[in-house]
């Protein structure tokens, strides 16, 4: 079955928030680098340029935000930044997530795609090395990067399809739940 990743608005703030706010702490460690409390999480939500960056998510039957990735913009490459909830792991959202982000960097016309993890994560390990990404390992820290072809009208019309189907996806999951009985 293919994992539909669709681009949050800033309206989707709160599920974001929620997502991570859902994740261990260990997890909060390896996604962000460092523990993060519920205070420093709803922070860096506020603190997203949803205008600048772009956000995907994964979202289940009940909306819930299974996976995100925040795609953040610099001069000439985009950061990645990529986290799936305990029991949703091993299906291929990270993947999925990781695809899109590199169609949407192409897109804006970055030159590579960087990702930054401790070298302890090993789930964002393999990710990278499943892209074939260039690993950097320094000091417990690893950085991957993956160098990005030019945007094309087939890397558009792939972005643009993408989307128009995961927001198909969700509002057929969004009108079942608004008819679910207790709603």
């Amino acid at each position: 079955m293919e994992i539909l990743v669709r681009e949050l608005a800033r309206a989707e703030a709160p599920a974001l928030e929620r997502h991570f706010l859902l994740l261990q702490p260990e997890d909060r460690r390896l996604r962000f680098g460092v523990p993060l409390a519920d205070a420093a999480v709803r922070e860096y939500v506020a603190r997203i340029d949803f205008e600048r960056d772009a956000l995907f998510g994964v979202a289940d039957d009940e909306l819930q935000l299974l996976g995100a990735g925040h795609l953040a913009r610099a001069d000439a490459h985009a950061e990645l930044g990529v986290s799936v909830l305990p029991g949703h792991r091993g299906r291929g959202i990270g993947g999925a997530l990781l695809a899109r982000a590199h169609m949407h960097a192409r897109n804006w016309g970055m030159r590579s795609l960087f990702m930054h993890c401790l070298t302890e994560n090993g789930a964002m390990m393999r990710l990278a090395r499943k892209q074939q990404m260039e690993l950097v390992v320094e000091a417990g820290e690893a950085d991957a990067w993956l160098k990005l072809a030019p945007g094309d009208a087939a890397s558009y019309f792939g972005e643009v399809f993408a989307q128009r189907v995961a927001l198909f996806d969700y509002a057929l999951k969004r009108g079942r739940a608004l008819l679910a009985p207790g709603k």
